[in-house]
């Protein structure tokens, strides 16, 4: 197919849940959309096998137009019985599903390069193909970004890795692990190891390991305690979003209008995400990681590479010798790191800390191309972080982009003159 061309309005970069639901809203807007990519693939390969999601099951819910692709509604198509929490297996056939109903014509194929032309985009797939485009949304995730930090650059590969390395932990039964982190991803990946066969101790700088509250069981459907849990139901809305961010009902109210949150000032941004996202596990874990060590309030200061092993210091002063060190210190968020992002495009974009500065519609300083999930984070707030921001985010990239596409056409009727054509009434072009 090399040196082949077409072309489309809306080119996604991205098939995991906000490529899906920004493809679903753009084309319920009418709008020509192509999605790139392979779905669900940074939960397929990025995801250890066995893991839940932390978020509860009506926050991991990809956002449609009319709200009808839901969880509920892909276990009733598929006969498969609910969970909470949610497994890994079931939001990722979830994706695949809910892939199905809005991109069914989902092109698979990798996005080598985008480069601004006088059109809008230039798109080079892996096979040469190239792609024109008058918009792109990129949609990829955080799989360039997990965050190593420097204290461990001199240990190699096979003796220090990421969480995000990992799909499967069976490899490390009899092997001595320390796991160093006080997040969901750091524990949940502890106990997997545990459950594997593997010995496991989690070192953790935080003073103490912060655990999500736990649902409560369901009350008899006839006693008192149930009819208040009922009148709490209806008025769950009026006191917190149906989403799981952390933090107090205002926080969490606040971060629910990720517009408000846009045009709020830096500091009120900052005090807003450090009261909603911290380091935290939730609490069907603690049952799980019983048999595993917790360490809190301290620090690796060293990491020295000894024959197969690895030669860990303490800030403590304690010493120990295990055979892997496994990293679950997070992602820290870069957009220029995007390889498929040539590099006049990468020097045009308004950046802070990594993230890119969006207007409405989540448009990047480069008209014209957007960012979508994390990336867009530091612009709209801690929902992008997590797939319930996805249904706004669809929202609002496809109002900003219909919008465009008005405007675009009155100026081309702006643009009709009359002219005259021999023997015959005026007409116009």
């Amino acid at each position: 197919m090399s040196g082949n061309k077409s072309s489309c309005h809306v080119a996604i970069v991205g098939a995991g849940p906000y490529g899906l639901a920004a493809a679903a809203h753009l084309r319920a807007a009418g709008i020509e959309t192509r999605v790139f990519g392979e779905p669900m693939e940074f939960w397929e390969r990025h995801m250890p096998r066995g893991m839940f999601l932390r978020s509860s099951p009506v926050a991991s819910q990809i956002g449609d137009p009319d709200g009808g692709l839901t969880l509920r509604r892909y276990y009733q198509v598929r006969g498969i019985p609910a969970s909470r929490p949610l497994p890994v297996d079931h939001f990722i056939g979830y994706g695949h599903w809910f892939q199905q109903q809005v991109a069914a014509d989902l092109d698979r194929r990798r996005v080598a390069r985008i480069e601004s032309d006088s059109t809008g985009f230039r798109l080079r797939l892996h096979d040469g193909e190239e792609v024109s485009a008058r918009r792109v949304v990129v949609a990829t995730g955080i799989s360039p970004f997990p965050w190593r930090p420097p204290e461990f650059d001199a240990l190699p590969t096979p003796l220090a890795s990421h969480t995000s390395d990992h799909h499967d932990f069976a490899g490390f039964a009899g092997r001595k692990v320390v796991v160093v982190g006080a997040g969901q991803s750091a524990l949940e990946s502890a106990a997997l190891l545990h459950e594997a066969g593997a010995e496991v101790a989690v070192v953790a700088r935080a003073r103490a390991i912060y655990w999500l509250k736990a649902r409560k069981k369901a009350a008899d459907p006839r006693s008192i305690a149930a009819l208040i849990a009922s009148a709490r139901r209806l008025l769950q809305p009026l006191a917190r979003p149906k989403f799981d961010i952390m933090g107090p009902r205002l926080v969490s109210w606040l971060l629910a209008w990720p517009r408000g949150y846009r045009r709020a000032p830096a500091a009120l941004k900052r005090l807003l995400t450090a009261a909603a996202v911290r380091p935290a596990g939730a609490a069907w874990l603690v049952p799980r990681l019983a048999g595993v060590p917790l360490s809190t309030g301290r620090a690796v200061i060293a990491a020295v590479p000894a024959g197969s092993r690895i030669h860990l210091v303490l800030d403590d002063g304690t010493e120990r010798r295990v055979d892997h060190l496994l990293l679950g210190t997070g992602y820290r968020v870069d957009v220029r790191r995007y390889p498929f992002l040539a590099p006049p495009l990468k020097a045009a974009l308004q950046v802070r800390d990594g993230y890119p500065d969006l207007k409405p519609g989540f448009e990047s300083s480069v008209p014209g191309l957007h960012f979508l999930g994390t990336p867009a984070a530091r612009s709209f707030g801690p929902i992008c972080r997590f797939v319930v921001g996805s249904g706004y985010s669809g929202r609002a990239v496809a109002r900003r982009i219909a919008r465009g596409a008005r405007n675009g056409a009155r100026n081309v009727a702006r643009e009709v003159v009359p002219i005259e054509l021999p023997g015959r009434a005026s007409h116009a072009v």
